[in-house]
């Protein structure tokens, strides 16, 4: 298996039918075209990586970084290939490159329903916080 950057004109169909079928805790929507895509490769085009293996796409997270706190965003791995420590290992791979950035805490979304998942984050090492999270679209 290997980890490497996402390449928006090789990986994006693949990185979105990965997500469409990955189950409930991604939701491909409006910011997930190939234009806002884009938007995000300008910014930090190291902290979108996706895990190839014989030729395809199996996992693929997207990282982000505002110069002083971390966010992770779509973390998705192939059905079939669960359990084998992909997951992990992606994860493992942004958490290096934030904080060779200087990054000193990142925070993730989970949905409160999404049990299997918060468990994979806890054994990650991660911690749920007593937050609400609100959002708004602006444009």
């Amino acid at each position: 298996m290997l980890i490497r950057e996402f390449d928006l004109a090789a990986d994006y169909d693949a990185v979105v039918a990965l997500w469409q079928t990955s189950g409930p805790g991604v939701k491909v929507g409006r910011s997930d075209t190939r234009a806002e895509l884009a938007k995000k490769l300008e910014r930090d085009p190291d902290l979108f990586l996706v895990a190839e293996s014989a030729g395809k796409i199996v996992g693929a997270v997207i990282g982000g970084f505002d110069g002083r706190r971390g966010l992770v965003y779509h973390l998705a791995v192939a059905p079939e290939q669960r359990g084998r420590g992909l997951g992990a290992a992606l994860m493992n791979e942004l958490e290096t490159r934030l904080k060779a950035r200087g990054c000193v805490r990142c925070y993730l979304l989970v949905a409160p329903d999404n049990f299997d998942v918060i468990e994979f984050y806890r054994r990650l090492g991660w911690e749920e916080m007593p937050a609400r999270i609100l959002a708004k679209n602006i444009l």
